[in-house]
Formats: structure tokens, C-alpha cells, sequence
């Protein structure tokens, strides 16, 4: 019987693994969103057969989970020891630009009820600074949960701001064609915050993160008064 011919292509393809098969599911998602991703299009990406895929992933759900732990383990981690404040601002920077470049994980990563080793371990080590830095249970439960909520909905709307491409906010706000007379508050704001002062929405997050940050410090100092 004739053997058949070799294809170059499939012998040098690398071989495919549980990691190679989550991380063409995040390019994906990144081209497509979240609604592209299925096992036919992660095969495709792959340029296997879908059923291929299997031998590595259970199934579509599990796809999805594994995404979660794929987007948490590009975020910066608190390292046991730390002080808590730095490390929840360094955390919430590294959450803002990884959730920006994947903008589909903002739907994703609370959602799921299965979470993956990489999740829990992030969860997990937030806990632990905070409580490692004196933080009772329920405020670092409190603190984890404010922190996440800003971060998350900042992306959101930075994500979904009407600005294109290369358009500053002062393009955008000149751009309006309503007659901003009659919101007096709103018109001082912009002439205040935007026209001239080469503003960007992103600008705010730091300012938002401190007053948080601030609040918790606040909260702590009392916890820990009331203790003594």
C-alpha cells in the first residue's frame, strides 16, 4: 500500500496541550469576544480538529474556566510579607491593565462556579496580606471586594468610553452638540477637569484607588483601636 505523503506543516505543528489550547481560546476572545469562543473556533485558531481538543479540555465550560485562571495569573500577586497598601495598589494597577488588554474576562472571572487552582490561590493570597498586615476577616473581606468592584467597573467604562481612537476627551466634549447652558455643574466640570488641561479618563484611576486605599486605612486604624 502506498504511504502517504508527509505534510511538513502537521510534523513540525507543536504539540497541543491543555495551556497552548486556553491560551488560543484567549486570542480568540481577544479578536472575537467572549460570544466567538467555542471549541470549533479554538481548533481552527490551533488548526486541528475540534475533536482533537478533547483529549485536553472536557468541553466548552471547562474552557471557560480554565480563561478565568488564565487571566488571573497575569495579575500581580501580594507576596506574603508585604504591606498591605502597596501591594493592593500594585494588584489593582496590574488588574486594570490585564482586564483592559482581555476586556472579556470582566463578564468571566465572577461568573463562573468552578473556579480554577490559579483563582483560588489569587483570592487566597489577597486574604493573606491583608490579614497578614492586621486586617480582621470581614473588613479584608470588605477590602477585597471594594478594591475588585473599582477596578472592574473602571475597565468598564474605560473600555466602553465613545471616544475613537486617537479622539481626546476635550475632541469628544467639543464634539457634543447639545447646548450645555442649561447643566451648569456639567459645564464647569468640563472647563475645570477637560478644555486645556489635556485630560484623560484614565488619569482618574489613581486618584479613585487612593480614596479607597485611604478609607481602608482609616478603617483599620479604628479596627485595631477598638482592640486594644
Amino acid at each position: 500500500m502506498p504511504r502517504e505523503p508527509s505534510n511538513p506543516r502537521r510534523n513540525h505543528r507543536p504539540a497541543l496541550t491543555g495551556p497552548r489550547i486556553v491560551a488560543a481560546a484567549a486570542a480568540v476572545a481577544d479578536r472575537d469576544a467572549l460570544v466567538g469562543v467555542s471549541m470549533r473556533t479554538v481548533a481552527r485558531e490551533l488548526g486541528v480538529e475540534a475533536m482533537s481538543l478533547y483529549h485536553h479540555i472536557a468541553g466548552k465550560e471547562a474552557l471557560l474556566d480554565a480563561l478565568v485562571d488564565h487571566v488571573f495569573a497575569q495579575i500581580t500577586l501580594p507576596i506574603l510579607g508585604d504591606p498591605w497598601r502597596p501591594a493592593m495598589a500594585s494588584h489593582a494597577v496590574s488588574a486594570r491593565e490585564v482586564l483592559a488588554r482581555h476586556p472579556w474576562g470582566l463578564g468571566l472571572i465572577e461568573s463562573r462556579s468552578s473556579p480554577g487552582p490559579v483563582t483560588l490561590a489569587h483570592h487566597n493570597a489577597m486574604l493573606g496580606c491583608l490579614r497578614g498586615n492586621g486586617f480582621p476577616v470581614r473588613l479584608a473581606s470588605h477590602a477585597v471586594s471594594a478594591l475588585d468592584a473599582y477596578v472592574y467597573g473602571f475597565v468598564l467604562t474605560e473600555v466602553s468610553l465613545p471616544f475613537k481612537p486617537g479622539e481626546s476627551a476635550e475632541e469628544f466634549v467639543r464634539s457634543i452638540q447639545t447646548p450645555m447652558a442649561a447643566y451648569p455643574h456639567l459645564l464647569e466640570m468640563v472647563r475645570v477637569q477637560v478644555l486645556g488641561q489635556d485630560y484623560a479618563y484614565g488619569d482618574e484611576f489613581e486618584y479613585g484607588l487612593d480614596l479607597i486605599l485611604d478609607s481602608l486605612e482609616r478603617r483599620l486604624v479604628e479596627v485595631q483601636g477598638d482592640l486594644t
